[in-house]
């Protein structure tokens, strides 16, 4: 099977999901599926990616994956625990043949506790499922290539000695066995230059970093547990500041734009949280004004670090890495250009969080394409008390 681990995810899952387990236990979700690269057929292949949720749902946390997550020091007791009784509920997941031919709908529904871990494996399932029937011939030698010419941009110039870039594909990626070998080859190669991966399985077996803070669910979810909609990216992120009191100090800026998170991420924040994860929009034009804005509020840009995560690519973020040189602290987080590049096309899918305790919520991103809500007339609202621009 393809996911014969819990830990085959990301670790901003588990970091969110103990917030969730201490803060929000009664929440209540649902996600829906989104293939966005058009004319893809994964209408044939439903039963075989049934077959894989199913094997998922059976799965649970060992002995040793257990007592590696209580080894982070971030996470807590309490939260180990509560894992060692967890598994994948299989009732909160539908899986059936989409509207158009091709397509298929999978919707997960129940509590965000209890299915907050399904998005990243669901993802990482359909697309092996896809690429190992449409691709027989993967081309392993082209990807190793081209990851050989990636990772020389890098440690062949001495001028980025303080590159960093960690490994982010695993939804993405094309298959579990190439994802590995990635992580590995980058490990053994790249040195320092590699920071780690977002992949909690293989920074186990393979002794490298694990990565993650928070994702857009987290700050979308807080639209209907918060005190009020204008008030949830605050409260988001000092309900995160309490759980965590400093650590995991990278806050996701683009949920409802750069205009809206500036507004919100006063002083206090900006000497609170270590940086800012951008994942929309131009990053050269949202690092300027993060870093205007840092100045503004008394903080040394220098201090804080720039997180860069929207499908880059190592001459895009070698490009930016000498645009904030000496500016700030800057890395990297490159995903489907590593764990997704044989000469193939990805795929363009996504899972995301559309209601939470039976109110619709929505990311509004600076990328119009991103933008992801099931009720126009939530969005309509939340443009307007946001001050955002009404849709394009």
């Amino acid at each position: 099977m393809i996911i014969t681990s819990l830990l085959d995810t990301d670790l901003y899952k588990f970091t969110m999901m103990q917030v969730v387990l201490h803060h929000f236990p009664a929440a209540q979700v649902e996600y829906r599926y989104k293939c966005r690269t058009p004319n893809i057929n994964l209408s044939a292949y439903l039963d075989e990616i049934r077959a894989e949720v199913h094997s998922l749902c059976q799965l649970k946390f060992t002995e040793q994956e257990l007592d590696y997550l209580r080894s982070l020091r971030f996470i807590k007791s309490d939260f180990v625990d509560f894992l060692g009784l967890f598994h994948l509920p299989e009732k909160c997941i539908q899986l059936s043949l989409g509207e158009r031919t091709g397509e298929i709908d999978i919707t997960v529904k129940g509590p965000w506790l209890h299915t907050i871990l399904f998005e990243i494996p669901v993802l990482a399932i359909v697309n092996e499922v896809y690429f190992r029937n449409e691709c027989k011939d993967p081309g392993w030698d082209e990807g190793r290539q081209r990851l050989q010419s990636k990772m020389q941009l890098v440690t062949d110039d001495p001028e980025l000695a303080d590159f960093r870039v960690a490994e982010y594909g695993t939804r993405r990626r094309f298959s579990k066995v190439w994802h590995e070998e990635v992580v590995t080859t980058m490990k053994r190669q790249m040195g320092e230059h590699f920071a780690g991966t977002s992949n909690v399985k293989l920074a186990m077996k393979h002794n490298v970093t694990p990565l993650g803070t928070m994702g857009h669910e987290y700050l979308q979810a807080c639209q209907a547990l918060g005190p009020r909609l204008r008030d949830s990216q605050v409260f988001a992120l000092e309900v995160w500041a309490k759980e965590y009191r400093g650590d995991l100090g990278i806050a996701l800026s683009d949920v409802y734009g750069m205009d809206a998170f500036l507004r919100d991420f006063d002083m206090y924040f900006c000497k609170l949280f270590d940086g800012a994860r951008h994942d929309s929009g131009d990053p050269f034009l949202w690092g300027e004004r993060l870093l205007a804005h840092y100045a503004a509020n008394r903080t040394d840009p220098r201090t804080k670090t720039l997180v860069f995560s929207d499908a880059l690519t190592f001459p895009r973020a070698i490009e930016l890495a000498r645009r904030f040189a000496g500016r700030c602290k800057v890395s990297f987080g490159i995903g489907t250009n590593l764990t997704n590049d044989l000469g193939h096309e990805p795929l363009q899918i996504v899972m995301k969080m559309v209601r939470c305790n039976g109110q619709p919520v929505a990311k509004v991103s600076d990328a119009p394409e991103k933008t992801m809500c099931d009720d126009p007339a939530y969005l309509a609202y939340l443009r307007q008390v946001f001050q955002l621009p009404p849709s394009p």
